[in-house]
């Protein structure tokens, strides 16, 4: 489904991007891991095309998109789930979901998928018309994905969900993750937790200093005491 290949990112004059290649195959549950400067949110904002590239391509469903403003890039089906959640904060909550749809013209689609995540986040029911700041970081969390499941998304883009969260909440966000992925939608994961990527992703990237370091299943880098010490943490 997706394919960045050679990716070529500066910032600054920094290389922050260096030649990382990565694919990510249909339905399938991918994840980013590595330690924090590694340029795994740089690599999601380069894919949805909140950073241009300087070098390298990124092909979705055979067709490039690195030169496509973010926008299109949403048109597509490739929607970012960004860190620290950024929900619109004097917005309410259903304000803030419908602003995931604001690209959609069907209403009957749209009100399903509100309802889909109103059952996946039983809580946003009942914070309707609150404003969206005045929310907790977990329900804050649960915003965000749902909007982000407005916009009928078959690539996720999510950076960080545990960001901030107690570990029974963590726990409970994965699993929701885990449910959308296998309801058909693609994921792409960029998570500082490297052993709850572990246990639910299809396969891993080690992304530091700017590289894709190795890849494989969780099994496969667990058995790299180098990969497991050095770069996992664990």
């Amino acid at each position: 489904m997706l394919e960045v290949k050679d990716l070529m990112v500066y910032y600054d004059g920094a290389l922050a991007l260096n030649s990382v290649s990565l694919k990510v195959e249909d339905k399938k549950f991918i994840s980013v891991v590595g330690p924090n400067g590694a340029g795994k949110t740089t690599l999601l904002r380069a894919i949805s095309g909140l950073v241009e590239p300087d070098g390298g391509t990124i092909t979705f469903d055979g067709e490039r998109i690195d030169k496509l403003r973010a926008h299109k890039i949403v048109k597509k089906g490739i929607v970012h789930c960004p860190e620290r959640r950024k929900p619109f904060s004097d917005m309410t909550v259903l304000e803030n979901l419908k602003m995931g749809a604001y690209l959609r013209k069907d209403k009957e689609g749209i009100a399903k998928d509100m309802e889909t995540g109103f059952q996946l986040f039983p809580v946003l029911r009942e914070r309707g018309d609150q404003e969206a700041g005045t929310l907790s970081g977990g329900e804050q969390q649960m915003l965000a994905i749902a909007r982000a499941l407005m916009s009928k998304p078959k690539l996720l883009l999510i950076d960080e969900p545990s960001l901030g969260l107690a570990p029974m909440l963590k726990n409970k966000m994965f699993d929701v993750i885990k449910k959308i992925q296998l309801s058909g939608v693609t994921v792409l994961l960029v998570e500082q937790d490297v052993s709850v990527a572990m246990g639910i992703s299809d396969r891993i990237y080690v992304l530091a200093h700017g590289r894709i370091i190795t890849e494989g299943s969780g099994e496969q880098l667990m058995k790299n005491r180098d990969v497991r010490e050095i770069y996992l943490g664990v």
